[in-house]
């Protein structure tokens, strides 16, 4: 019971993790137009993401535009979509293969040593995901923070973390920490062979 109480909560926080890099790849706010120093335009907010950027109005006006051309976005942009969708695409699968090999599903239960191993397997998978994801938003961070702290980036053009990349960061976690809890399986087997199955027949009485 304790290992299917473990692999539950795993598979819980393995998909909550799944939704928030879903929410992250798709939110605009990953980099911030950043107000320190001598910048001190306030009537908009700038922000930028992964398929398009936005412009916010003090009058709560929004103007949003996609990226025209895959070819000219910098290679950061680039780079981090591909983790991004990789690391969904991977727990996609994790899930649906965690699903199968959890205890508390009946698929597989004449066989729990496979079960068990399918189990790890979509751990695993979840561990590659959630490295994908953190890649990914790390990457993106770094260079919002080389580019921050350059002295030759001009002040108006300097950016901060957004929104978007917490979110990836604390989604990231979760899918790392359900998928060690699925890969932390222990085996009943040795258990099962200590405790007979049946109890021994009944010896004859003395007279």
């Amino acid at each position: 019971m304790a290992n299917g109480g473990i692999q539950l909560l795993g598979f819980t926080l393995a998909f909550f993790g799944f939704l928030g890099i879903i929410a992250s790849t798709v939110m605009v706010e990953w980099k911030a137009s950043s107000y320190a120093g001598d910048n001190i335009i306030t009537a908009q907010a700038m922000y930028e993401g992964l398929w398009k950027s936005c412009v916010y109005q003090t009058t709560g006006q929004i103007q949003c535009k996609v990226y025209d051309s895959l070819l000219q976005l910098p290679g950061m942009v680039q780079g981090a979509r591909g983790l991004m969708l990789s690391a969904i695409l991977l727990s996609f699968i994790s899930i649906l293969v965690a699903t199968v090999g959890m205890k508390c599903t009946t698929c597989m239960s004449e066989q729990p040593e496979q079960k068990d191993k399918v189990a790890l397997a979509g751990g695993v998978i979840l561990l590659i995901a959630g490295l994908l994801a953190l890649t990914g938003t790390s990457w993106y961070g770094h260079r919002i923070a080389q580019d921050f702290y350059n002295p030759l980036t001009p002040t108006n053009s300097r950016y901060e973390f957004g929104s978007a990349l917490y979110v990836g960061w604390g989604a990231s976690c979760l899918i790392l920490i359900g998928g060690g809890f699925l890969c932390c399986n222990c085996s009943d087997k040795g258990g099962s062979m200590k405790a007979p199955r049946y109890p021994p027949p009944n010896s004859g009485s003395r007279v």
